[in-house]
């Protein structure tokens, strides 16, 4: 039976090891250590020279950065039951969890590992009043440092004393995004893209932070939006008033993202000769004193020659002469020009870097009134703008993810989107449950203790509840509407008699009403909590007589906790549901096409009923059996692998047993 320490291993997969091991398997020895010095003189023979210097961006804590990067999770991940079995939630893809980011995105990085299709972002900026200070509560001895980051003595003290020091440096900022990005490109499709927020404060480290990352070439961009119109009501030091922020953008794949590009304006686009490839509208094709090579093209209905510089090709020229796009001028005088069709564009215009105005202003009045008066939260991004970045880079089905979620934003903007177009998007957000301070954000904290009852008020409850509200507010104001709009274009199509297609429109209205009632307007709860204290705190070899912890403590809640932390190890979505599977008396949980005995009453019996149940049923297909070692003793252990092993299933399924702590 495999033995396997999983939970409190969780880390993010190292693809860059798996494909050295692949194709320079000669280069890692008997203990599974790389030789850097074999793999060099391997390289070197296909004349692979090694730079001995290189721009890098280095800083206090960068070994560190690495060591959280691969440093396995010390939580568990647990399911909000009763709130992901209400009727508006139990179907819904969207998921909100409360935590600590990092330790998020390490349970996730298997489950999602390159499906998401778009990341976006709001980290702090680090400028001093918006509370960033670098905290972080893992505990390395100087020794255990410097084996972990291969660092000497000196160093690991000074990294030490700066991390306890509780900073808000550039460093401590590098320190705390690195990981944090680092797994993020884990979770990127090949196609995927990452933006960004960003202001002046950080946005040259960032920069060359996402560089190291996600690889220089895989830059995309760095847009620039309006903040807000002018410097009104601000007051500065040197009277330069900054009304702009920046948003990196990077993608997973440079050779496979591309922007969708914006909705292009039908002004100026019409059909006045009905021309079957739709409507056009006129693009001159002369560039006058830009030092272009001369072309030559002929009107076939009168043999005139026009001679032009321009951008374009003589053989384009030709062919679009050939096939009628070049349009002719009346006038004695005048040049030929080209239609320029909106289909050529897929009805897409070309995205530019400065953005133009979208306010944070506006943004705080609509959350102001969707908190019924009170002022919430100060400056979100707009939802206006995350709309705009959803359009231009992901497709109606996509999955996005916010681990920075705030009060919400990209949440409210995805359901929003969703309900314009018919879109299927769905959302991951993350938020750490920080408590919110009632001396600087009194409104925040009360609304948060008195209308919402909670004791302690974080920051979490807000994103929680404007994503509540915003889903209201979305079926009230769009969705009904539509609706009500559909319906009675329906009334009215009904009521012609000799109209073409008429059933065929009426068929497609009903589809869209059937959508828009179908919006999934919920979303799941999961949390990050803490692995049980001294689970497996002083274990060096795991064995099935291990008993320095006592599982029997362990309640219904803890184990579930289990289940779904391993379920997501082992790559299965959050939103796919375990089902129960009674063996007897004895209940197992079945997601995948794994099985796993949890609790600790097993009986013997229990496995010829499992067995039958494998041969019987079409759809109970099982090919990992993942036993909780410390719920199961010596006899029961080896009772399971070899009647498993032995038994030749009418499936001919291979089934893998595993004993995992």
């Amino acid at each position: 039976m495999d033995k396997q320490q999983v939970t409190n291993n969780i880390t993010s997969p190292n693809e860059d090891l798996d494909i050295l091991k692949k194709y320079f398997s000669n280069c890692f020895d008997k203990n599974g250590d790389f030789d850097f010095e074999k793999f060099k003189k391997e390289l070197s023979k296909n004349e692979v020279n090694f730079s001995k210097e290189s721009y890098s961006l280095e800083w206090l804590g960068k070994s560190y950065a690495r060591l959280l990067a691969s440093d396995g999770a010390t939580t568990l991940l647990k399911e909000n039951e009763e709130w992901n079995d209400k009727e508006e939630n139990k179907n819904s893809g969207n998921i909100l969890i409360k935590g600590d980011n990092l330790e998020v995105l390490k349970h996730l990085v298997n489950a999602y590992y390159e499906k998401i299709k778009m990341i976006y972002i709001d980290p702090p900026y680090n400028t001093g009043n918006d509370g960033f200070v670098y905290q972080d509560d893992r505990k390395f001895t100087v020794k255990e440092l410097m084996e972990l980051a291969g660092i000497d003595e000196e160093r690991a003290k000074r990294i030490l004393d700066f991390l306890n020091s509780k900073s808000n440096s550039h460093s401590a900022w590098l320190t705390f995004m690195y990981p944090r990005l680092y797994i993020a490109r884990k979770l990127l499709r090949e196609d995927g893209v990452i933006f960004v927020s960003i202001d002046d404060n950080e946005v040259a480290q960032l920069r060359i932070l996402m560089d190291e990352i996600f690889g220089e070439e895989n830059f995309v961009a760095n847009i620039i939006w309006q903040t807000k119109k002018g410097a009104q009501g601000m007051t500065t030091r040197n009277m330069i008033v900054s009304n702009h922020e920046y948003i990196l953008v990077y993608s997973k794949n440079n050779d496979n993202f591309q922007f969708l590009g914006r909705e292009r304006s039908l002004k100026g686009f019409s059909n006045p000769d009905n021309d079957p490839r739709g409507v056009w509208k006129r693009q001159y094709l002369q560039r006058l004193g830009q030092g272009l090579p001369k072309r030559t093209i002929v009107n076939p209905n009168t043999g005139k020659k026009y001679i032009f510089e321009t951008p374009y090709s003589q053989e384009k020229l030709n062919k679009w002469v050939e096939d009628g796009t070049i349009i002719f001028p009346s006038k004695e005088n005048g040049y030929p020009a080209k239609k320029e069709f909106l289909n050529d564009y897929k009805n897409k215009q070309q995205l530019v870097t400065m953005l133009g105005l979208f306010p944070t202003k506006a943004t705080t009045e609509k959350l102001y009134n969707l908190f019924d008066g009170t002022k919430i939260f100060t400056n979100p991004k707009p939802d206006t703008l995350i709309k705009f970045l959803l359009k231009s880079a992901i497709e109606k089905d996509d999955l996005v993810l916010d681990f920075f979620a705030g009060s919400g934003t990209t949440g409210d903007a995805v359901m929003q989107l969703n309900a314009e177009d018919g879109g299927s998007r769905k959302y991951i957000l993350v938020q750490l449950p920080e408590l919110i301070d009632p001396k600087k954000k009194k409104t925040a904290y009360e609304f948060v203790k008195n209308e919402l009852g909670i004791e302690e008020p974080t920051i979490f409850e807000i994103t929680k509840e404007r994503l509540i509200r915003a889903s209201k507010k979305i079926k009230e104001e769009t969705i009904t509407k539509k609706i009500e709009e559909k319906e009675k274009e329906i009334e009215e199509l009904e009521g012609q008699l000799d109209l073409e297609d008429k059933e065929e429109k009426i068929n497609q209205l009903k589809e869209e009403i059937e959508n828009l009632e179908n919006q999934d307007l919920g979303f799941k709860i999961f949390e990050a909590i803490p692995i049980w204290e001294g689970y497996l705190a002083d274990e060096k070899e795991l064995t099935e007589q291990t008993t320095l912890f006592e599982a029997s403590n362990l309640t219904e809640d803890d184990l579930k906790a289990l289940l779904i932390t391993w379920k997501t190890y082992d790559g299965l979505p959050l939103t796919e549901k375990c089902k129960e599977v009674k063996l007897n008396n004895y209940t197992a949980y079945y997601c995948g096409t794994n099985l796993y005995l949890l609790y600790s009453n097993w009986k013997t019996e229990n496995i010829k009923t499992l067995l039958e149940k494998i041969d019987s049923e079409r759809d109970f297909v099982v090919e990992k059996i993942i036993v909780f070692g410390y719920n199961f003793n010596s006899k029961d252990l080896r009772e399971i692998e070899e009647n498993i092993r032995n038994y030749s299933n009418k499936k001919q399924i291979k089934i893998e047993t595993i004993l995992r702590f």
